[in-house]
């Protein structure tokens, strides 16, 4: 019980804090998070992270195919266009995001 009080004062206080604050800050943060984001320097290091991610993915998933786990699941490699991994892939965008690319065609 005393954790749910903490939990709903907290809740209050936020919520009274937040409401001080404004519209004005809430979109002067919003737009600097925006203009972060899209800084090429900030663009660069996720499209490298994204790289390595993909990379990593490809390897995980190749060394899961060639292990035992992956025979007695029966997963072979399929060069299908509809197979299951094109599905599983990572995408190239962010939910919801319409940004553009950055160097190299990445985000």
């Amino acid at each position: 019980m005393r954790g749910k009080l903490l939990f709903l004062g907290g809740l209050a206080a936020g919520f009274v804090l937040g409401s001080r604050a404004g519209r004005e800050k809430y979109e002067e943060i919003r737009a600097n998070a925006q203009k972060f984001w899209e800084h090429p320097t900030v663009q660069e290091a996720a499209g490298v992270a994204q790289a390595q991610a993909n990379k990593l993915y490809t390897e995980g998933k190749d060394k899961l195919q060639s292990s035992k786990l992956g025979e007695k699941l029966g997963t072979t490699h399929n060069t299908d266009s509809t197979s299951t991994d094109e599905l599983l892939a990572p995408s190239d965008t962010f939910s919801g995001s319409s940004t553009t690319k950055g160097p190299g065609g990445t985000l």
